[in-house]
């Protein structure tokens, strides 16, 4: 699939190209519809730069979440080492 995206919607949002598809590609990976690699793919850079792109926006590179730590305990528990 190709998505075409005009030269008015870049020039509208004040970033260069690059700029641009890498915005797109934080801010699904932040949201959890990309992963590392695919995000890093779109935003045309490598997954350490990405990395850093992420370091530089505060965008944790792991979403860990309540529900997650509670999984984690009761696994625990379950396994007797809490």
């Amino acid at each position: 699939m190709s998505l075409i995206i005009t030269d008015d919607i870049i020039q509208a949002s004040q970033l260069n190209t690059e700029e641009f598809r890498q915005e797109i590609a934080l801010n699904l990976f932040h949201s959890g519809h990309l992963t590392l690699g695919y995000a890093s793919q779109l935003a045309q850079v490598s997954v350490n730069t990405f990395r850093q792109l992420l370091r530089e926006r505060n965008i944790p590179l792991y979403s860990y979440d309540v529900e997650d730590l509670e999984l984690d305990l009761k696994n625990l528990k379950a396994l007797g080492r809490l």
